[in-house]
């Protein structure tokens, strides 16, 4: 650890990425003993985790960092989209500015947590059986924290090398000439594939779901002296209101509102305007289009037409084109994650990479030397790539044993399904919050976004109960059950409702099938957080 364990604290951190280290930064004022536990060894929350081969943000730079000017000010991204390494650089400048890490405890992992009653507190336990005492306990352990790996039928026989790609070796593996397998085709999947494609011998992709993916775009920032110097005037005169913006926008990003309907303009304006947003790149197809393009089918279908002519141009063979982006897809266009892309579709044109439609050929086991699909072939593998995802957004506070009042642990309170107030707090569990947890924005908001709106929202909460001489804070039943039902009728009124997603925590077995993310967006998600606060935090249960 890099700093020893505090027997009693005020608050304890659980995390040390965006939204641990922002919570840090705002409650340390307050005056509180507080400290994160961090089971890395270093910082940098998922950007620690995921190192593996072509590991990059799919937000634009100068939206996904901090607000603060102390950090942006003199802070230079490289490139538009920032690898992994680049992450964990500005993380450490973030350290380096802030001071940070004199209160966080790396190679930390928090096993266990108990509120005792009588003292109007939590018993924290980590890995090596260490106990700590804190009055408030908060967990910002991050939305894709907690990996999922299927149970095949012979995995621990394989003679390869396997890795999930958020538990990637530190030092690196070398894929050139192996035969690598992926399986899956989510964001992880899609950025392993396109490195492997490059040197491996044999690239086999395994798809689970067609999966639509954007052009990144990918750009260098010059970084030129005299550029930098103009960048930087710049940055000051138009980044506090690019952050501004960032909270006006239902996904936390600075972009263009379009209030029309799909279908309130010509055909010809409709087009023009799909093909100016998909020259655009990132996520503009999907976030930046017409107002009904998610909770309208006809509208979405339109968008997603355009997206697949976009993309079979890319693919010589029509065949591997319809798995790639089939006529009819499972999803709606948008309502399950959305990955970039630099090259990938391309990469199904090179004679070393095969697709694998798991829909009509499943991996029946995993032999020693590859994986057998259930039409009796053996692949041989060399690498098999688990890029399978995570048991998303809940799975990340569930995976601490948590036991609040009356003996009632966290997993089964949310088994039969997910009840928290203003996706900070539940109820049983007094004293405790998480920020990028269940039923708030988390998983369809800028990341750094939402670690400042929910920090900034707790710290308020904290200074409250340090001016009223509050000691024990619960969410009241009825208001969560209200918060959830809102959660649950916002999303009805949207195509998410039905996605096959872990938006709706789907790829899990025996999770219930329901929204984990608040559907509504930020402004809204703001103001409700904001007339709780208004009103003497309503909803909760203060002592």
């Amino acid at each position: 650890m890099s700093e020893s364990l505090c027997n009693e604290l005020d608050v304890l951190i659980v995390g040390a990425g965006f939204s641990g280290l922002y919570q840090l930064h705002t409650l340390r004022p307050l005056g509180l003993r507080v400290k994160i536990f961090e089971a890395a060894s270093d910082i940098g929350g998922v950007w620690h985790w995921n190192c593996y081969p072509g590991a990059r943000v799919d937000t634009s730079s100068e939206s996904y960092q901090y607000s603060l000017s102390s950090i942006w000010k003199d802070w230079h991204w490289n490139e538009k989209f920032p690898g992994q390494n680049e992450m964990q650089k500005y993380f450490h400048y973030v350290d380096e500015k802030l001071d940070l890490k004199k209160d966080i405890c790396l190679n930390t992992p928090v096993k266990s947590a108990k509120w005792q009653e009588c003292e109007k507190s939590w018993i924290i336990t980590i890995d090596n059986g260490s106990v700590v005492r804190t009055r408030f306990f908060i967990i910002c352990a991050g939305v894709n924290t907690e990996p999922l790996v299927p149970k095949y039928k012979g995995l621990d026989t394989f003679k390869g090398v396997w890795h999930h790609t958020a538990r990637w070796p530190r030092d690196g593996l070398d894929l050139t000439g192996k035969r690598v397998a992926v399986i899956g085709t989510g964001a992880s999947g899609v950025q392993v594939a396109q490195e492997a494609a490059a040197c491996a011998s044999k690239l086999t992709i395994f798809q689970r779901t067609a999966n639509p993916c954007l052009p990144m775009r990918q750009q260098k920032i010059n970084t030129c002296i005299a550029e930098l110097e103009n960048h930087k005037k710049l940055k000051e005169e138009l980044y506090p209101i690019m952050f501004r913006r960032m909270l006006q926008t239902p996904g936390g990003l600075a972009y263009m509102s379009v209030p029309q309907t799909t279908f309130s303009v010509t055909a010809e304006e409709r087009r023009l305007f799909y093909e100016q947003l998909y020259a655009q790149g990132g996520v503009a197809l999907w976030l930046w289009g017409y107002s009904d393009a998610l909770t309208d089918k006809a509208a979405n279908d339109e968008v997603y037409a355009f997206w697949r002519r976009k993309t079979l141009a890319r693919i010589k063979d029509p065949k591997m084109g319809e798995k790639l982006a089939p006529e009819h897809p499972e999803n709606a266009f948008g309502v399950k994650r959305i990955s970039l892309e630099q090259n990938f579709y391309e990469i199904f044109n090179q004679d070393n990479v095969e697709l694998l439609d798991l829909t009509e050929n499943p991996i029946e086991r995993i032999s020693e030397a590859g994986i057998v699909t259930k039409d009796g072939t053996e692949h041989a593998v060399d690498v098999l790539v688990m890029a399978t995802g995570f048991d998303s957004i809940s799975g990340s506070i569930t995976a601490i044993n948590i036991e609040g009042k009356n003996g009632v642990t966290i997993q089964e309170k949310w088994s039969k399904g997910t009840h928290t107030y203003l996706g900070v707090a539940s109820s049983d569990f007094p004293n405790m919050f998480f920020t990028n947890g269940p039923q708030a924005p988390s998983g369809l908001c800028n990341g750094p976004t939402c670690a400042e709106i929910q920090g900034d929202w707790l710290t308020e909460l904290m200074k409250y109960a340090q001016a009223k001489h509050i000691e024990y804070i619960e969410a009241r039943p009825e208001a969560e059950e209200g918060w959830r039902q809102l959660v649950l009728g916002i999303n009805a009124m949207t195509l998410f409702a039905n996605a096959k997603s872990w938006y709706n925590g789907a790829n899990i077995e025996n999770k219930p099938f329901e929204p984990l993310n608040f559907i509504g967006g930020v402004p809204l998600y703001m103001q409700r957080c904001k007339e709780v606060a208004e009103h003497d935090y309503e909803g909760f249960s203060l002592s």
